[in-house]
């Protein structure tokens, strides 16, 4: 299953309601299984980004329905990129070819 991670940034409504939270986190948590993934973590952080989350989605087109949802609340705006572990990666380029 891919993985992806999700930066995301609260909106100034998300911002306003920051007592949501843990429920916002949770929902995130159901959405993402009803989407058949799962988050593997979520972190509240410091700097550029609000929160930092790592899920495992069974397609990019699951990925996007996620992040569609996410923004469609208007509590957060998302920035997502897929990541690759170290052995799939390295697979990947060992059969890259020449140019």
């Amino acid at each position: 299953m891919p993985t992806f991670i999700c930066f995301i940034n609260w909106t100034d409504q998300g911002a306003k309601n920051v007592k949501d939270t843990g429920k916002r986190n949770q929902a995130g948590y159901s959405l993402a299984q009803k989407l058949g993934g799962r988050v593997l973590s979520s972190y509240i952080t410091t700097g550029q980004y609000d929160v930092v989350a790592t899920l495992d989605m069974p397609s990019g087109e699951a990925m996007m329905k996620f992040v569609a949802a996410l923004s469609a609340s208007g509590n957060a705006r998302t920035t997502t990129v897929r990541a690759f572990p170290p052995e799939e990666f390295a697979k990947i380029v060992d059969d890259t070819p020449a140019f």
